[in-house]
């Protein structure tokens, strides 16, 4: 696989870098249960809404991410087809919401939201619904039906939020938006929500000690620790490219054009991205 495989030909995230309201939106996405093993399933679809996944204990469901609001019930519908248990927590990787949309619902049905101190800030800052009422600052760690969940912020990278859910019973690692796989853009920087591209790769690289070897992104397939470290480096790329165009006093348009035609960054990222990777590389 070459290094920068997962730049190019990037699909757009209609996601985004946003909170978005479930009314006017498209119908909920169709979504697959992928089971991990006899515990742990991932609710996934091309594209967006990102990743959920359900680690199923005697005691509860730990949730980590609930995608948009109009996808709770498809979710909800699923998760009963493997167990007949109450989701007891829920964990937002970040505050975007296609992670954390469905947070409202769950609360209304019995579940505790959990996520960063950050990602709440931010969430309070947009007046999101379902905010979570724990926080964490760098660990912490949730005990349900024998299993252990850790939470984990390592610093800043998609977000200034971004937490990560290491499973080390199973080692696996939920990463959210910090590593998505497949035709994904890099480094999908949320300036606003306090994200950078220079503690992205530092972050993935506090983030590699960990004890994984599954690796559920925030969006596309289930992968592997390897593919996670082949973005991290193409981290670096896009980080060394457009700093060298920085330091040739290339103009705004054609760095741009760069980060379209080359790491497949569209409208709704540039827009929200451009000048702020400008002015952190600068």
């Amino acid at each position: 696989m070459k290094p920068n495989s997962y730049i190019t030909g990037a699909a757009l995230l209609v996601a985004g870098l946003c909170f978005s309201a479930a009314n006017g939106q498209p119908p909920p996405a169709e979504i697959s249960l992928i089971q991990l093993n006899e515990d742990m399933y991932v609710f996934n679809n091309p594209g967006a809404p990102g990743n959920a996944t359900a680690l199923i204990t005697d005691e509860g469901v730990v949730l980590v991410d609930d995608k948009f609001e109009r996808d709770y019930d498809r979710i909800v519908e699923l998760l009963r087809t493997v167990t007949d248990q109450p989701v007891r927590y829920v964990v937002n990787t970040h505050y975007h919401g296609d992670h954390s949309g469905s947070n409202a619902k769950f609360q209304a049905a019995g579940a505790d939201v959990i996520a960063t101190e950050a990602a709440w800030a931010r969430m309070a800052e947009l007046d999101q619904p379902g905010r979570p009422v724990f926080t964490v600052e760098e660990t912490g760690r949730i005990h349900l039906g024998g299993k252990v969940v850790d939470l984990l912020h390592f610093g800043r990278a998609h977000t200034g939020g971004d937490l990560v859910v290491y499973f080390p019973e199973y080692q696996i690692l939920v990463a959210g938006d910090l590593f998505n796989a497949g035709d994904i853009p890099v480094q999908l920087i949320d300036y606003a929500g306090g994200g950078s591209s220079r503690a992205w790769t530092k972050t993935l690289d506090d983030i590699m000690m960990l004890g994984f070897e599954t690796v559920v992104p925030g969006h596309g397939g289930v992968t592997t620790r390897a593919e996670m470290r082949r973005y991290r480096d193409a981290t670096v790329t896009l980080r060394e490219r457009i700093g060298e165009m920085i330091r040739q006093q290339s103009s705004r348009e054609e760095i741009e054009a760069v980060l379209r035609g080359e790491f497949g960054w569209r409208d709704l990222h540039v827009a929200r991205g451009l000048d702020g990777i400008i002015g952190e590389l600068r």
